[in-house]
């Protein structure tokens, strides 16, 4: 039987031979195991030393201080932390948050649970693609507006915001910026003080790091008031307590590492993919591409297939590792949030599937995945 072909990178990416083999130096007792908070020891000074490499390697990638990364658990974490560390400092009395309505849920469901504690969400919608202009921002800043929240590449359309433009609107008006950068981080440029960002979230899984692993970089200058999710220990700069997972660290700095240094040569060969793929759709009448035609990440396509149930096309391409939506969401029998918020009608939102192309990802993949979605297509229509 043929493995079948993955095409669900904005899910999650296989951790990448050379970043694995540097965690595994992290893990035995030949290796590099200690805890990274001993300082008394050689062990500990080793580890810490690892982890600090890592640090420099997100802080360079980032054009940040080592000062303000912050490791975290991965991006739904470091979300949390971005709206409800400012949002419950103490002393703090602004009580207004902006966000977008294709947020991912770790942004969404943060400002539902902000809201229980008495702060207002305004939701903007985004145009027909999923992008949300720095001018529709700038129209619901108020003098009470505490943060806005907008993710960089949105993760079922791969549709991109401009967050420099957002960013300056928000310096402006002396509001925090926080991005989600999960699906952008390594792909696209980011420096997060020419775009005048002052939260970023980030995962090791999704630039083919280990899962459970991610950062938040926060402004150093001038400080933004925080108040940690986690207590115990005061660890990383008293915002994120815990014993630091050296191995995972490590991954993440190598990934990213990786990532900044293929970075042009990837977009590239991912555009090309992507191109290539949708030649072979566009011999399918009556599709829609969901993604903004001009401001998409090469790595993600969004189609919706008219005349078609979507949840039979789903089961019929069970030799396709594809997605309906975003990870997060699959398991839900309902059309994804985020096609209904820019407008897609529910039976196309149905019939609508996220192709995600990756490092590992082949020609010969493509060609064989876009073959076989425009034969069961065609196959479902027939009467």
């Amino acid at each position: 039987m043929t493995d079948p072909v993955y095409l669900d990178y904005a899910a999650t990416t296989p951790t990448d031979p050379r970043v694995a083999h540097q965690m595994g130096a992290c893990l035995t007792v030949h290796g590099n195991f200690g805890n990274p908070a001993s300082r008394s020891h050689a062990f500990g000074w080793q580890a810490e030393e690892a982890v600090e490499l890592a640090r420099a390697q997100m802080a360079k990638a980032l054009h940040a201080d080592v000062r303000e990364i912050i490791w975290t658990s991965g991006a739904t974490e470091s979300d949390n932390l971005a709206l409800k560390g400012p949002a419950l400092a103490p002393g703090q009395t602004k009580r207004h948050i902006v966000t977008t309505a294709i947020e991912h849920k770790a942004v969404l469901d943060t400002c539902a649970y902000l809201e229980t504690q008495g702060f207002e969400v305004t939701y903007l919608d985004p145009d027909k693609h999923g992008r949300v202009e720095a001018s529709s921002v700038a129209e619901v800043l108020r003098e009470d507006t505490l943060i806005v929240s907008v993710m960089h590449v949105n993760n079922e359309l791969g549709t991109i915001n401009d967050v420099a433009a957002i960013g300056q609107v928000c310096r402006d008006k002396n509001v925090l910026f926080h991005v989600d950068a999960a699906q952008s981080f390594g792909k696209l440029e980011i420096n997060v003080a020419t775009m005048c960002i002052d939260m970023l979230s980030i995962s090791a899984h999704k630039i083919y790091g280990p899962k459970g692993i991610g950062c938040l970089y926060v402004r150093r200058e001038p400080p933004i008031k925080m108040t940690p999710l986690i207590h115990g220990g005061g660890h990383e700069m008293g915002l994120r307590s815990g014993t630091l997972a050296t191995h995972q660290i490590v991954g993440l700095g190598a990934a990213a590492e990786l990532m900044i240094a293929h970075m042009h040569e990837e977009q590239v060969r991912l555009s090309a993919l992507r191109q290539r793929f949708l030649r072979h759709i566009h011999q399918i009448p009556g599709f829609v591409e969901n993604s903004h035609p001009e401001h998409n990440l090469h790595a993600i396509v969004n189609l919706g297939f008219s005349g078609v149930d979507g949840e039979t096309l789903l089961l019929a391409l069970d030799d396709l590792a594809i997605s309906s939506g975003s990870a997060c969401t699959s398991a839900s029998v309902e059309p994804s949030y985020v096609l209904r918020a820019i407008g897609v009608p529910e039976d196309l939102a149905h019939a609508s599937l996220r192709f995600s192309f990756g490092r590992f990802t082949t020609e010969e993949e493509v060609d064989r995945a876009g073959r076989r979605v425009a034969e069961v297509v065609g196959r479902l229509r027939t009467p």
